[in-house]
Formats: C-alpha cells, sequence, structure tokens
C-alpha cells in the first residue's frame, strides 16, 4: 500500500495520536522514496526516515561510497550532516568521526541510525563548531543552496555556510577538505571563489545525469568525470590540457555510414570539449555543437553513439526521436515541421556543422546506461 492510501486509513489507527500518525506515515514514505537510492538503510529494519525534503536532497547511496573511495584517514568531521547519508559512508574510511548539525530533529534521527557507528552527534552550526575545533584529517560539507525564503541559490557566496568566507577556518582545520557542489552551479566560477587552494574536481553522473561535483583539496588541480552507473574509465585531464588542446573542427565531410557521438553528461559537465576528441580520434562538428564523429566505429565510447543513416527527411508520420545541439529550432517545431512522432531506434539531430545549420538521420548504436 501506498504512502497516499496509507493516509486515508486513520480511523483504522486509533492507538496513535496524532504525532505518531504522521511520525508513521512519515517513515513509510522515506522509505517508499529511498528504498532504490539507499539499499543498504532500507535493509536496516530499525532504521529511521526524515521529512520528504530530507530524503529529495540527500546524496544516493552509490554517490557516497565514491565519495568515501576518495579519502581515508583517522579523524573527519561533516559539517553539514542533513539525513547523514554521506557521513554514515564516509565513516567506513575514518576510525573517528563528527557529525554537525543546525536542525535538531535531524540531529535526533542521526543518532539513532549511527548507534552502532564511530560517529558523535553536535547539534550546532558549522561556525560555531569551528570555533573550538580541533584538527581533521577531512572537513566535509554540503552547503544548502536556498537561501532564507527557500529559493534556489546559483553562486557558491549565497549557499549556507558561505564557504568562501569560511575557507580560511576550513584550511586552518582540516588537512583535506571536500565541498559537494550542486551541478547547477558554475563550477569555473565557484573554483575562482576558492582560489585559496588547488582543487582536484569530481563530477559525478549517475545514468548520464549528473548528480553532484565535489571539490577536494590538496591535489594537482586533475578534473575527472565519472558516469558511477557505467563500466567505463573515468575520464581524467586538467584545465591545462584542454585549453592548450588543438581544435579539429568540421574537417569530416559526413556520409552515411559515418559514426556521430555524444559524450557523456559530467564529460560535457567537466568541459573537456576538445580533449574528448583528441583521445578518441574524432573530429568536432563545430566550436559549440559538443557533438563529434568518425569514419569508423570507436569502442568505449563514454557516452551515446549513432551511426548516420540515409539522409533524407523521414516520411510523413514517421517515428523518430528529435535531438537539438546547437541549432535554431526547437525541439517540438523540427517535430512539427518534419511530421514526427517520439520513439524508436531512429534519430533526427539537428545541429551546426562548422557554422551551418544541418540535420542528420541516424540509428543509435549504444544506450548510455
Amino acid at each position: 500500500m501506498s504512502v497516499a492510501d496509507l493516509a486515508l486509513q486513520r480511523n483504522k489507527y486509533k492507538h496513535l495520536t496524532d504525532d505518531e500518525w504522521r511520525w508513521f506515515l512519515q517513515q513509510v514514505e522515506g522509505r517508499e522514496r529511498t528504498a532504490d537510492k539507499l539499499p543498504t538503510f532500507a535493509a536496516i529494519e530499525d532504521w529511521w526516515y526524515p521529512v520528504r525534503l530530507s530524503c529529495e536532497q540527500c546524496s544516493s547511496e552509490l554517490a557516497a561510497r565514491y565519495k568515501a573511495s576518495l579519502v581515508s584517514g583517522e579523524t573527519m568531521v561533516d559539517l553539514t550532516g542533513g539525513y547523514g547519508v554521506d557521513t554514515y559512508f564516509l565513516s567506513n574510511s575514518f576510525s573517528s568521526i563528527e557529525y554537525v548539525e543546525q536542525n535538531a530533529e535531524l540531529c535526533r534521527i542521526a543518532a539513532h541510525n549511527f548507534v552502532h557507528k564511530p560517529i558523535a552527534i553536535h547539534h550546532t552550526s558549522a561556525e560555531e563548531f569551528l570555533s573550538s575545533a580541533g584538527q581533521y584529517d577531512l572537513i566535509f560539507l554540503d552547503p544548502a543552496r536556498r537561501d532564507s525564503h527557500g529559493s534556489k541559490v546559483f553562486r557558491l557566496e549565497d549557499c549556507t555556510p558561505n564557504v568562501v568566507d569560511l575557507l580560511p577556518t576550513l584550511l586552518q582545520h582540516g588537512k583535506r577538505v571536500m565541498i559537494k557542489l550542486s551541478p547547477m552551479l558554475d563550477l569555473t566560477q565557484a573554483v575562482t571563489s576558492l582560489s585559496q587552494v588547488t582543487w582536484d574536481i569530481y563530477v559525478v553522473a549517475i545514468k548520464n545525469e549528473v548528480k553532484e561535483v565535489l571539490l577536494l583539496s590538496g591535489g594537482a588541480g586533475r578534473i575527472t568525470a565519472i558516469d558511477l552507473a557505467k563500466k567505463e574509465q573515468a575520464f581524467v585531464f586538467t584545465r591545462e590540457e584542454e585549453q592548450n588542446c588543438p581544435s579539429d573542427i568540421g574537417h569530416l565531410s559526413l556520409d552515411i555510414g559515418h559514426y556521430l557521438y555524444e559524450p557523456n553528461a559530467a564529460i560535457l559537465k567537466a568541459g573537456a570539449y576538445k580533449l574528448i576528441a583528441e583521445r578518441f580520434g574524432l573530429h568536432k562538428l563545430d566550436i559549440n555543437t559538443h557533438l563529434y564523429a568518425s569514419e569508423k566505429r570507436i569502442e568505449n565510447f563514454p557516452g551515446r553513439i549513432w551511426k548516420i543513416a540515409e539522409s533524407k527527411e523521414p516520411k510523413a508520420k514517421r517515428q523518430a526521436n528529435v535531438l537539438i545541439r546547437n541549432y535554431p529550432l526547437t525541439p517540438e517545431q523540427l517535430k512539427k515541421k518534419l511530421h514526427l512522432r517520439d520513439g524508436g531506434t531512429a534519430f533526427v539531430i539537428g545541429c551546426r556543422i562548422a557554422g551551418k545549420p544541418t540535420l542528420l538521420f541516424a540509428e543509435r548504436m549504444e544506450d548510455v546506461h
């Protein structure tokens, strides 16, 4: 029974107070919403779940385990504990963990859930905790990306806590600092705002959707783009490599049977627009069209692949998918113009090639999982 159906059965649970009933529904909904996202928690019989927003905003288990694989040491503090997903899995890489959270209810839930973990709970703000903190091998924080009115913010300086102002204190107390950013934040702007230290950057996607961006101090300025749901290796590079990479744009005359490529979302977010072409021997279609081509199929490409088909417009009412990349029409406008309906393996791809708006007709060869 879904939580929506269960909520209509209040009369069957008259022995529960209103507060107990709300808590009961919260637990049912929390498990229902996060069972796939957090399978380890779903398997724990007496696990407690917070309110819906906390469940929606928390890391997935896959992403939290990935963070834990990047760091290790004796002591760590999570300054923005929240639901505690990252704290829980990072605790596997450290001997002693501190969980810091301003919300009393989240602290209560964490204290229950972490009873068998070496995690100390602190009900306070990040700034107050740091005012009397010691030294840590790692300081982790995930700044809240909403203002006091609940509206989303898009600059690091507007998040809570303000990591830009707090950075000197973070570096004073932490040998390394890891900051989790929203994929909506401007990555270049964020790194520029925190330029007192060199950061390794991790762009983390799951099933071709970027879920989070991680900054880790103490590195060599490497950028890692990875899709955790794929078996392919991470794409690792530096800004200097991308900037110094020569361009090979629009030099391939696309013919039927040639192959077309779109890098996965993590690589595109990371900005490896030229390097992806160089490393896989591809031709970029246009400086602002992040599609690539080759005469022969490239194996193990980290993204989607199509084979270019006969270049004529589909017959009326033909089923095809429409993909728009740097093209003057929207997908809906192009579908209407060509009388297309969605579906199947055929694609109509609107893009620019060497500055010229072009339509390509293709068959998908490989999905991004």
